[in-house]
């Protein structure tokens, strides 16, 4: 026979208790809205109280204060003081008036009702006065707890002055307070009588509704709690407790077998998601989460053991040249290579137990610890052996797409417990490491020490002094002379930033630019750089066999080409220089003008449009420099003095100077050789028809006073 299946909906349908808990909900309701709407009518009564005996007080201090400025008129026409001092005494004795001020046309007071008039010639200065001296019509004005009620004093057309009478506002507000306390008590009686019947009637639903709830607990609580049980379990990672079968046909039936059915489906994905969340997408290697959990994992497990744990942080050089020139989609083939490179150099080493990841980017970490064969082995030996593996094997060409690429790695290695006593410690101090290794030219591993901390610490306090050291006075200028090569007339000067320190003395240019870069700071000094240089610039005179006066070079850093404001700040400097902008070279790196080419070929359209010529540093030691030549809008290129040095005595940098002056020259690109120390190097460049030298050999930078002087 089959069962008679009742649904939830009927079983309830069945009980009053839903519906003695709603009609219970609306009884609150009501209350608390009779509550709500006593306390709205008393402050609409509030309101409408304080805004009617506000009008009252309006109206009838206008009256008086035109029926005083009426009488004041004669008085204050023939200057008689003492009728004016009578007529505001009487005013004055009017209950609630405060003040009574009768003033001239300039808001000086003449009489203030009292016997000695000791405001006499006093200018009217409360926050009022401004707006009641230059009214045409009387006006009333609240101010704190006084209503100020002024009015012009008129003969015709004329002006002869005005008069104020402050009322206070106390007995208004005694006024409101008693009649909103009169109307608070009588709401109070009513609400008196409304409260004993609900109470009454609350009473008896709410015995009603016991007898609702007991079959609500039986029905439908129990059942759900234990289903809540359930879903803390799971929360907490255990999917094997299964959930208790049940006979009922109705929902709550139905529902605690999908529960069930969801749990057994919820293990399954777990097993799934925690693969994908505890492994790297591209190389399948862990993760940065997979990685910290086994590192804190393994550091508890090592605590007073007296056994070593080695972090190894491996960083691809120059890595985002392969994304920038090739795309990522090479860059991430790359990556797969390096992976299974690191693999292959891990499981060369005999009885460790080593895990591999990658925490994204080009950066990817070993942990390193002794095998089980040998817990007390010497992993500082094993991590030697790992990195000198590693800088072999991830030097050898890579093939790509049918082309080698020649790479390395900078690694970092710090040990627990020497270097470290936490995770968070060991994977900085192997993260600085790293970094010393990429300081020390790349393609190295390196340890941590604690001297590295002390760099660390000597960069930030030489960021700290850096910050401000214009406004000290201990940044300045220096201006290296650029000489024509076929004269050796001199052109022009590059500017130069110079940091004299006031406990360390002058510090290279090389050490605090690359610091004022890496913190931002070069965008503050780089502008204050341009403004200086063109301010002494603009003071510079016209030279003999010169075709005008001598021109300024300010380098631009990569920061500032990219922030956007660079256009607006050189506008900015050439107008209050008074610089011409002819006279006025920007000095832009080769990488920083190829990293955004399309951006940054607008923005030296524009800057040539002003006038302003543009140049090209360090030219050569970029990638693809003479097929940039063509698409990029400069003025000017200076040849880097890394080949300069190497003219004399190197063929290949003599060959690729002369290539460089051919192809320039056949573009009408001016070019200026840096670094010129020797007569040799003068004389070849002078025959290979170079345009400007700049170098030792031609001058020495000078600071802005010396070589005022030079000019002069």
């Amino acid at each position: 026979m089959k069962r008679l299946r009742l649904n939830l909906q009927s079983k309830f349908q069945i009980s009053i208790a839903l519906l003695l808990g709603i009609v219970l909900l609306i009884l609150a309701l009501l209350w608390q809205r009779q509550r709500q709407s006593q306390s709205e009518m008393v402050e609409v009564s509030s309101q409408s109280t304080h805004v009617l005996l506000l009008e009252q007080l309006r109206s009838s201090s206008d009256a008086q204060v035109r029926q005083l400025a009426d009488a004041l008129t004669n008085p204050l026409y023939y200057f008689d003081l003492d009728a004016v001092g009578a007529l505001a005494r009487r005013a004055l004795r009017v209950p609630d008036v405060d003040y009574v001020l009768v003033y001239d046309t300039q808001g000086r007071i003449l009489h203030d009702g009292s016997g000695d008039i000791a405001s006499y010639g006093r200018l009217m200065d409360d926050p009022l006065a401004k707006q009641i001296i230059s009214a045409s019509e009387p006006r009333s004005l609240k101010f704190g707890e006084v209503l100020d009620a002024s009015s012009p004093i008129m003969i015709g057309e004329e002006r002869l002055g005005g008069v104020r009478i402050g009322y206070s506002l106390a007995p208004m507000a005694r006024a409101e307070t008693h009649v909103l306390s009169e109307l608070r008590e009588r709401l109070h009686e009513v609400n008196q009588h409304s409260r004993a019947w609900m109470l009454g009637l609350s009473l008896g639903l709410a015995l009603l509704s016991l007898g609702a709830a007991l079959l609500v607990q039986r029905q439908l609580v129990k059942p759900i709690r234990m289903l809540g049980m359930a879903a803390k379990q799971i929360e907490a990672g255990d999917f094997a407790s299964r959930i208790p079968e049940t006979n009922r046909t109705d929902e709550v039936g139905d529902l605690v077998r999908a529960f069930d059915r969801m749990r057994a489906g919820v293990a399954r994905h777990d097993r799934d998601i925690r693969r994908v969340a505890y492994s790297d997408s591209l190389t399948g290697l862990a993760n940065r989460l997979a990685f910290r959990e086994s590192l804190d994992r393994r550091l508890r497990e090592l605590q007073g053991a007296g056994r070593q744990l080695a972090l190894l942080f491996t960083d691809i050089d120059d890595f985002k040249q392969i994304n920038d020139t090739l795309g990522h989609e090479a860059g991430d083939e790359v990556l797969l290579q390096v992976a299974m490179r690191i693999q292959r150099a891990v499981q060369s080493l005999p009885d460790v137990d080593a895990l591999v990841a990658r925490f994204g980017g080009d950066e990817f970490v070993i942990l390193l610890q002794a095998g089980a064969a040998n817990p007390e082995g010497n992993v500082r030996n094993q991590v030697v052996r790992l990195a000198e593996r590693l800088v072999l094997e991830l030097s050898e060409p890579l093939l790509l797409y049918g082309r080698q690429l020649q790479l390395g790695a900078s690694i970092g290695a710090a040990i627990f417990p020497e270097d470290a006593s936490n995770a968070s410690l060991l994977m900085k101090h192997g993260d600085i490491a790293m970094y010393q290794a990429k300081m020390a030219g790349k393609n190295c591993y390196r340890f941590y020490s604690r001297s590295m901390d002390l760099a660390i610490e000597r960069r930030a306090r030489m960021e700290h002094d850096l910050r401000g050291a214009w406004e000290r006075g201990e940044l300045s200028l220096a201006y290296q002379p650029i000489h024509r090569a076929s004269d050796k007339t001199l052109m022009g000067a590059e500017s130069l930033l110079r940091w004299n320190h006031p406990s360390e003395g002058p510090i290279p240019p090389s050490i605090f630019i690359e610091v004022a870069e890496q913190s931002g700071l070069i965008e503050v000094l780089g502008l204050r750089a341009l403004r200086q240089a063109c301010m002494d610039a603009a003071t510079w005179p016209a030279l003999p066999g010169s075709e005008g006066r001598p021109f300024v070079s300010v380098n631009v850093s990569a920061r500032q080409l990219r922030s956007g404001a660079l256009l607006e700040q050189v506008t900015t400097a050439l107008a209050q220089s008074g610089l011409t902008a002819d006279r006025l070279h920007l000095e832009l790196t080769e990488t920083a003008v190829l990293d955004n080419e399309s951006g940054t070929n607008e923005l030296l359209m524009k800057l040539r449009q002003l006038g302003v010529k543009i140049w090209l540093d360090d030219f050569g030691t970029g990638y693809s420099s003479l097929s940039h030549l063509r698409r990029v809008p400069v003025d000017g290129l200076k040849i880097d003095k890394s080949f300069i040095s190497g003219l004399l005595c190197n063929p290949e940098d003599l060959s690729l100077t002369s290539a460089i002056l051919s192809m320039a020259g056949s573009m009408g690109i001016t070019v200026v050789a840096e670094g010129v120390e020797l007569p040799g190097q003068f004389e070849l460049l002078r025959e290979r028809g170079c345009d400007l030298i700049q170098g030792f050999w031609m001058g020495h930078p000078l600071p802005a006073e010396e070589f005022s002087e030079l000019l002069s």
